[in-house]
């Protein structure tokens, strides 16, 4: 499995309706990906400024398949265009570990 977390600051745009709106039109497009586990932006409760993202994707081929598609390209050129920056992104190998492995 691979989880993506990534983060964005809204804090210097007058309006975040329409950062959110376009996040959440990019999250619902992407669960229905071939290969998307879960895809996920929310507001961070500590820093309301703040957009967090959790994907969790099949493999590398889903992701890499994902990240290839124009309508993806585009998310992150609106949202680069409307904040300012690119998403702070990080990526990782997971496997899942039961609560019984941990005791």
């Amino acid at each position: 499995m691979i989880i993506i977390t990534a983060s964005i600051s809204t804090l210097f745009v007058a309006s975040s309706d329409e950062i959110i709106a376009l996040c959440a039109e990019h999250s619902a497009r992407s669960r229905a990906e071939p290969g998307c586990i879960s895809h996920h932006i929310h507001v961070d409760c500590e820093d309301p400024t703040r957009l967090f993202y959790h994907e969790q994707w099949q493999d590398e081929a889903a992701v890499a398949a994902h990240f290839a598609l124009p309508e993806s390209r585009e998310f992150v050129r609106r949202l680069t265009a409307l904040v300012g920056e690119r998403p702070e992104m990080q990526i990782y190998r997971a496997d899942p570990v039961s609560m019984a492995d941990l005791s």
